[in-house]
């Protein structure tokens, strides 16, 4: 009986055993992973897509991978062309190339943000802003982001590591910059105030230069026309008279109501 038993049980750890090696013959790979295959602790040069896939047990580890777009946002400071100081927040997606993966974890590690692309970032940022002054890079603020992610690409695309978007979410400068480009606005709008006052001003003589041109021109006409006629005075006061008599009329101190004579 206790041999049975003792049987029994060796036949149960065995097949524990035989289970728990089963097991670990398979490995699952999640979705936007690739699966680093290690032997050994040496990385091979294949690696798994997602799914299931069968490993050698004991021997054969599979390290995750994240294929995924991913992002690092990190802020820091550089120097404009003129020396102004630039304190910056950029924000970065990204993914790494599942062909690079395998070279990329042998390389690098898994912590390849904080070693190659933040670094990647700030150096890329200072190179670029040395090329505008602090002015350009508020105006031609898009102009100077396409060129970091260019200069940002190259320097991480060895790795496998693709840039999809780099975005500007903030440029701060100090407070005498500041004060500046507020003072210089100012000054451009006084400007364009004094210019539009200008040209006010301008429109206005023209318009009495010309009314006056016209009364002169009114009061030649008038002259002209009383030269050749006498009674055109007749003519302009009758053409004026709004046909209604005066009420009252006086000659020699006597007053007429003209109304009652009317009547």
């Amino acid at each position: 009986m206790k041999k049975n038993v003792v049987k029994i049980v060796i036949a149960a750890i065995c097949i524990v055993l035989v289970a728990g090696v089963c097991l670990t013959c398979f490995t699952v790979v999640k979705a936007g992973h690739t699966g680093v295959v290690l032997t050994f602790g040496a990385v091979e040069e294949n690696v798994f897509e997602e799914g299931l896939h069968f490993k050698m047990p004991l021997v054969q580890t599979v390290v995750q991978m994240n294929n995924r777009t991913q992002k690092v946002e990190t802020e820091g400071s550089a120097s404009s062309k003129d020396l102004q100081i630039i304190s910056y927040v950029v924000a970065v997606n990204y993914h790494v190339r599942s062909e690079a993966s395998a070279s990329l974890y042998q390389n690098v590690g898994k912590d390849y943000g904080t070693v190659i692309i933040v670094p990647a970032i700030q150096e890329s940022i200072k190179a670029v802003t040395a090329q505008f002054t602090a002015e350009e890079l508020i105006t031609k603020r898009q102009t100077v982001g396409d060129q970091i992610k260019e200069a940002l690409s190259e320097k991480i695309n060895s790795y496998g590591i693709e840039v999809e978007i780099f975005n500007i979410v903030n440029f701060d400068f100090s407070e005498e910059f500041n004060a500046a480009v507020e003072a210089k606005q100012t000054a451009q709008q006084q400007a364009l105030k004094a210019e539009q006052d200008l040209v006010r001003i301008e429109v206005e003589a023209k318009q009495k230069i010309a009314q006056a041109e016209a009364e002169a021109e009114s009061i030649r006409l008038i002259q002209e026309a009383l030269a050749k006629s006498p009674d055109y005075v007749d003519y302009v006061k009758w053409n004026k008279w709004d046909g209604k008599l005066p009420e009252v009329m006086g000659s020699d101190g006597v007053l007429v109501d003209v109304g009652d004579l009317a009547e």
